[in-house]
């Protein structure tokens, strides 16, 4: 249960900071708005510190097409890989 939990947490982080930039780039004007860099930069560090905080719980897949290519790899069971956690991203990416 620890794996599904968190590559929630992970998921809801990504497109809670990354997107959250993009909608205060969208709200800025002038000197006071983010730029494209601004908001890759949000992403990238939501990827960062999600890798570093669950990596060594679940691999940090946060995006259920990432886990279907490990799956399809060989490096993941089908158990791990399950509908449940596939909603648990849909609902993480809802926030």
């Amino acid at each position: 249960m620890k794996k599904p939990v968190a590559e929630f947490f992970g998921t809801f982080a990504l497109v809670f900071f990354g997107c959250g930039a993009a909608v205060i780039a969208g709200m800025g004007a002038g000197s006071t708005s983010i730029d494209v860099l601004g908001i890759a930069f949000a992403f990238g560090l939501a990827i960062v510190a999600m890798a570093y905080g669950i990596g060594p719980v679940s691999g940090c897949y946060v995006n259920p097409a990432v886990g279907f290519g490990v799956l399809l790899a060989g490096r993941m069971t089908i158990d791990l890989f399950s509908p449940a956690r596939c909603g648990l991203h849909v609902l993480a990416a809802r926030n």
